[in-house]
């Protein structure tokens, strides 16, 4: 992973402000869930959005179609993630950028 990406974090429309740890954490662990997918090479930017359940990803300007498997497992992890994080609630949608610095 590149080192100088790092991430920003929306839940149900309110920013949430990380510390170095939880952002690279959050960073690193979104990176490498969707490093692993087919067409995501060499990522300089990302959009992942979550509302309801349904998961939208978009790499380098490329929005990618997601099979119910990856979307279940990137679901999964970025509650299990984000959920834990303080002044993190109910999780309704959330939006985690990641670019370039």
């Amino acid at each position: 992973m590149d080192k100088n990406l790092g991430a920003e974090l929306v839940v149900n429309k309110v920013s949430i402000k990380l510390n170095p740890f939880a952002k690279q954490f959050l960073t690193r662990t979104v990176v490498g869930a969707v490093s692993s997918l087919k067409g995501t090479e060499n990522i300089r930017d990302m959009e992942l959005y979550l509302e309801r359940g349904d998961v939208k990803l978009v790499v380098n300007g490329n929005e990618l179609s997601l099979t119910p498997f990856p979307k279940e497992i990137l679901t999964n992890t970025i509650i299990g993630l984000v959920s834990s994080l303080k002044g993190v609630g109910k999780i309704d949608s959330l939006k985690i950028t990641v670019k370039a610095r």
